[in-house]
């Protein structure tokens, strides 16, 4: 009934890479298992053979879920079952994503879905090195007309070394860890982290890196013919075209295009005057008998006329659609301190692009809680990336992040991180507000950032900038790169390659490519030119804020750590926490107490320098051990006929006997004090056994000259047994 194949080969990493089809999702257009280890990742594909109608785009939508099973672990969700993708998950599957959409046709508009599964796990194999592999070999078994096949790798640097597809403790020591798509002739998307790595080091990691895809995309090629070929792609016609129509739409509307894009107007203004002229072009099809699919086919030559004009201006003039050369960067403005009430806050504004940042500092108890498959436990940096609808001058509801938005915040998070100086005290959250866009915003961000931390007061080493790049080709191999592109740039251009890092070397990059055909030289240009932005960006930063603000603000919460012995951690806590709750009611300070390396950490954080004094001292006097001969000042907390219990010491209490207030005889401790009066004491005694305390007053004061102690009251037994024979001489019997 199964008609299992498989394939095994080396993935150049000196691990063996098996995949496997027929057993899993059959009915699914394509399917595979790609196991490494005991690593397994189950890649399905479905690609409808019909398109609907008005579709102009390829509704591609790739999806990647790790199974709890995979790890052995019941999700935490009060569902208890795998919910939405997390941020993690998300980020690999726009890695796939955009690894996978520009190797389909431009007139191919069928609705396409590619899920991968992690479905068992391996803890030396990270898997999102492998779901690039997965995905595009279940595509190569279809017969969507995919161009591929394409791969991934991971690439790290351990102690100068490149090492291809690292396990995880070995990336804790590496300086540089990047992920890169492609398929055998070209690289199509790259990104990653890297600690200062000069433009020469990076390069030679993505020629490292695509050495193993070229062996990888072999590997599927021999894959396919051990199955007997390639399916022959399937035929398919998802566009309604008229040529005589696009030919006069081309030749009748470009000379205006040209004009306009030659203005160097702003955003608005340029995307109205383009509205302007093709809004008059199809009023000659008003009353005509297809008037509906004529304007639509307009529009649709329209925007190629355009694509061609603004690309052709560009390569032939170096002139750019504002104005600027191929190696400026946009006008920048900035400021710090903006916020009055933030604990830091920046607005960076490059063009027509605004980012407004703030940072925010907490505790341990503000950290951010993981539940994924592989990302389980806590995460003490945050950076969140917001773009509303007004940024475009757009009606769009807040519907909270989007790939898009978590994709943009992981990039600028990652090239921060490696400028935060090591043991920050607090958890970091950074929130980036888009207020205006045109191209560029998540580099808007990294920069806004960069002075919002050093705002804050957090000790970064090194300010950080980015940049981002484009590139316009064209078939006679003729480009231009260009620095710090707009968004229609972005749009209509070949490249996106966005490169962040400080004076000395980068710190986290991107890139997507859309064409074949990118060659070594047209990297090596648009390195070159990112540094050149970078180093200029960073100038303009500079006359701003410089270094980080040696103190911070005054509303910045302040943390106080006290290291105690395990064994104190409970008396801390309290029953049911009673204790600590009670510490912070009294203090208004936030208290979160954690076991480390066999330690008690306690973490006090507070707004308030007297506040914190208060529950620091509650704290060390807890844990404080009290010295026989010890003077303290004491709370009297309870009044017995007998004395009356003193809180020498935070959660201390200790009886001061009737016979220890005073050398003179006390009769009756009516009237000797108040509850809260507060009394300086002497610890006399601890009892071995019972661990009470026994105070004394009297012991501070002058012992009288010829005092005489008075006897010892007698045993228990004897006073009993004395009250037993007056009981007797009354008549009564023994008290029971």
């Amino acid at each position: 009934m199964l008609n299992i194949q498989k394939h095994s080969f080396d993935s150049g990493d000196g691990r063996i890479v098996e995949i496997e089809t027929g057993r899993l999702a059959r009915q699914a257009h394509g399917s595979c298992v790609v196991k490494v280890g005991k690593m397994m990742i189950l890649a399905t594909v479905v690609s409808n053979y019909d398109a609907k109608e008005g579709i102009d785009f390829l509704p591609l939508s790739v999806d990647y879920q790790e199974k709890f099973a995979a790890v052995g672990r019941i999700p935490g969700s009060f569902l208890r079952r795998e919910a939405r993708l997390s941020d993690y998950e998300v980020l690999i599957s726009r890695l796939v994503d955009r690894c996978l959409r520009p190797l389909f046709p431009e007139d191919y508009h069928s609705d396409t879905q590619v899920n991968l599964f992690l479905i068992s796990s391996d803890e030396d194999i990270m898997p999102d090195a492998y779901v690039g592999l997965a995905a595009s070999t279940a595509l190569m078994l279809t017969d969507a007309p995919f161009n591929g096949p394409i791969s991934e790798v991971r690439v790290g640097r351990i102690d100068g070394k490149l090492v291809l597809n690292p396990t995880r403790s070995q990336l804790a020591t590496a300086d540089l860890d990047i992920l890169l798509g492609g398929t055998a002739k070209d690289l199509n998307m790259v990104e990653g982290e890297m600690m200062e790595l000069s433009e020469e080091e990076f390069l030679e990691a993505l020629k490292f890196g695509h050495e193993a895809i070229k062996a990888q995309c072999a590997a599927q090629w021999a894959f396919l013919e051990q199955l007997g070929g390639r399916k022959p792609v399937r035929e398919y016609n998802h566009e309604d075209n008229d040529e005589e129509l696009r030919t006069r739409v081309i030749a009748e509307t470009s000379a205006a295009i040209r004009e306009v894009a030659e203005s160097g107007k702003p955003k608005h203004e340029r995307s109205d005057s383009f509205k302007a002229i093709i809004s008059e072009y199809v009023k000659q099809f008003e009353g005509h008998e297809n008037e509906s699919r004529m304007v639509r086919l307009a529009k649709k030559y329209f925007h190629e006329a355009e694509y061609n004009q603004m690309r052709a201006m560009i390569l032939e003039s170096g002139k750019r659609l504002d104005g600027r050369t191929t190696t400026q960067v946009r006008p920048i403005d900035t400021t710090v301190d903006y916020l009055p009430a933030a604990h830091g806050s920046a607005v960076f504004t490059r063009g027509e692009t605004q980012s407004l940042t703030t940072v925010t500092l907490g505790g341990k108890l503000d950290e951010q809680l993981l539940d994924a498959p592989l990302l389980h436990g806590h995460s003490r940096l945050m950076l969140h990336y917001n773009f509303p609808g007004f940024s475009t001058g757009e009606v769009r509801p807040n519907r909270g992040p989007g790939r898009r938005e978590i994709g943009h915040g992981n990039l600028a998070l990652r090239g921060l991180k490696a400028m935060l100086p090591e043991n920050v005290p607090y958890v970091i959250r950074i929130v980036s507000d888009i207020l205006e866009s045109n191209g560029s915003s998540s580099m808007a961000t990294v920069c806004a950032g960069s002075m919002a931390l050093m705002d804050a007061g957090i000790q970064l080493k090194k300010p950080v900038s980015g940049i981002a790049m484009g590139l316009i080709t064209d078939e006679k191999g003729n480009y231009q790169v260009l620095t710090d592109i707009l968004g229609d740039e972005d749009h209509l251009g070949d490249m996106d390659f966005k490169v962040i890092g400080t004076k000395d070397g980068i710190t986290a990059c991107q890139m997507d490519i859309k064409i074949d055909g990118l060659n070594w030289e047209m990297v090596i240009q648009a390195l070159k030119q990112a540094r050149e932005g970078r180093l200029h960006i960073l100038g303009e930063m500079e006359k701003t804020i410089s270094a980080p603000a040696d103190a911070m603000k005054p509303h910045t919460p302040r943390i106080e750590m006290i290291i105690i012995d395990k064994e104190f951690i409970g008396a801390v806590i309290g029953p049911g926490g009673k204790i600590i709750q009670d510490i912070q009611a009294k203090t208004g300070t936030t208290i979160s107490i954690e076991e480390k390396d066999g330690k008690g950490h306690v973490e006090i954080l507070s707004n308030d320098a007297e506040s914190m004094e208060k529950a620091v001292a509650i704290v060390r006097g807890i844990v404080a051990i009290p010295e026989v001969g010890g003077t303290y000042s004491g709370k009297v907390k309870n009044i017995m006929e007998f004395g009356a219990f003193v809180e020498f010491m935070p959660g201390k209490d200790g009886l001061l006997h009737i016979s220890e207030i005073s050398w003179d005889k006390t009769p009756s401790m009516e009237g000797v004090f108040q509850e809260g009066e507060v009394l300086t004491v002497k610890l006399i005694e601890v009892d071995q056994k019972t661990g009470k305390f026994r105070l004394s007053k009297r012991a501070l004061e002058p012992k009288p000259e010829g005092y005489v102690e008075p006897a010892p009251r007698p045993p228990r037994e004897n006073r009993d047994g004395g009250r037993d024979n007056r009981d007797r001489d009354r008549g009564r019997g023994p008290r029971r």
